[in-house]
């Protein structure tokens, strides 16, 4: 599991604005977020984690909440561009950074504009991703949204807010159920529903396009093609009018960076930034995922008891029945070795419900089951998945009494807000794992 960063705060005049640092390279990267943000909650997403653990691979990362969202400052009215601006210099302050990359992510690119067109000495370079100069529509500036657009926009924040809007950011995951309840307390813990509506009131008035042609810091500017918030024709307007902007389009309808392709915007950022491109290993890499063990209790016993060919027409219906789950689950059979599955999600609580209904399901067979569950950083080696993580999962499925599936900590702290509870099993000692492991059983 990726560890979370240490959250701070740096004054900004009487505001306290949260911010996070990541990463010890040779350049510092600011992200300036989206219209709301919450540091916290964005990194129990594993795909967004592991995007911002990517990034601090080569720069010193520097995450922050705008000062009205997330864990900063709500007191006051809707900061204005300056007040934004003076927010990023006093992060920048507090974090020790002279001069920093901007990355600003959609309603965080006008502000990264202005910053980096007032500030240069403090701008080593400018990058722009699914982002605008003016989000409204204009005469000149037909692929803004209009009047009637920007109205059924609030009137959804207002009826949808905290429900997961993941059909406008993220369509490809739009039906994944539990990430949807992620990103619905996601919105509810980074402003209320009135609060967002406000925010968004305030970028629709903002037009910043005068100020592109005074950039002189380097900059890159990326966009999806089918981006639904907002319209491709944005990215392709800034790069127009920024001096030498190098522009880079993605076919994908996902506006968040860290959803589908999210490999090759990083890769473009890494050799914008470093003058380099580390290509992804995909025989060996290291991915955060959940890993699940399933094995039939006393199997043995029931070989002996029903012969070879018994045995075998017994397991081939087990195997049915576990798959169908996983399949239902969105889970990856890895690995099956007698009796047993391990099987990855990327995502907890898919793998706490698909171990409990394996474990309800294959019951109807006269069979027990017991499970393990746990969330770490496993090493890719082709279709296989290794490292400690998959050994902790299989020393807890171990532990497991029938009927049972057991999680560590890691995962039932991940899957807090989705309606699974959990009884505690004590600490125990994991063979071949270092230290103690508190463990948890999913009812």
């Amino acid at each position: 599991m990726i560890n979370m960063p240490e959250t701070r705060y740096a004054k900004s005049g009487g505001n306290d604005v949260a911010y996070q640092v990541m990463g010890d390279g040779p350049i510092d990267l600011v992200y300036v977020p989206g219209f709301v943000s919450h540091l916290e909650v964005l990194m129990e997403w594993p795909l967004y984690a592991n995007f911002f653990k990517r990034l601090s691979s080569f720069c010193r990362l520097i995450l922050f909440d705008k000062r009205g969202t997330g864990m900063s400052d709500r007191t006051g009215p809707i900061p204005t561009i300056e007040e934004r601006m003076d927010d990023v210099r006093a992060v920048m302050d507090a974090a020790g950074s002279e001069c920093a990359a901007l990355l600003g992510f959609s309603e965080g690119g006008p502000m990264s504009i202005v910053f980096a067109a007032t500030y240069p000495q403090r701008t080593s370079a400018l990058i722009l991703y699914g982002s605008y100069a003016r989000i409204a529509w204009a005469p000149d500036h037909v692929w803004g949204r209009t009047d009637e657009q920007i109205a059924a926009r609030l009137k959804e924040y207002e009826e949808k807010w905290g429900q997961g809007g993941l059909d406008l950011y993220a369509p490809s995951l739009a039906d994944d159920r539990e990430l949807r309840k992620l990103f619905g307390r996601f919105e509810r813990l980074s402003a209320t529903p009135g609060a967002a509506q406000t925010i968004v009131r305030t970028l629709y008035a903002i037009d910043v396009r005068h100020v592109l042609p005074t950039i002189g810091v380097p900059t890159l500017v990326l966009h999806r093609t089918g981006d639904l918030p907002v319209n491709v024709e944005h990215g392709r307007y800034l790069a127009r009018h920024i001096k030498e902007a190098k522009y880079v389009e993605f076919p994908s309808p996902d506006h968040l960076p860290w959803v589908g392709d999210s490999n090759s915007i990083l890769g473009e950022i890494e050799s914008f930034l470093t003058g380099q491109r580390r290509e992804i290993e995909t025989d060996s890499d290291r991915v955060l995922a959940t890993i699940l063990f399933t094995d039939i209790v006393a199997a043995t016993h029931r070989l002996v008891e029903l012969g070879d060919r018994g045995w075998k027409e017994l397991l081939t219906q087990h195997h049915s029945l576990v798959r169908q789950q996983l399949a239902r689950h969105r889970g990856r059979e890895i690995d099956t070795a007698g009796a047993g599955f391990l099987a990855a999600f990327d995502g907890p609580a898919r793998a706490v419900r698909c171990g409990r209904a394996i474990v309800d399901t294959v019951r109807k067979l006269g069979i027990h089951v017991r499970a393990g569950v746990h969330t770490g950083e496993c090493e890719v080696i082709g279709e296989k998945l290794g490292g400690i993580a998959v050994h902790i999962g299989a020393r807890i499925g171990a532990l497991a009494a029938p009927d049972e599936v057991l999680v560590s900590r890691t995962v039932s702290d991940l899957v807090a807000g989705s309606g699974l509870r959990f009884e505690e099993r004590g600490t125990h000692s994991l063979k071949g794992v270092p230290g103690s492991w508190q463990l948890l059983a999913a009812p």
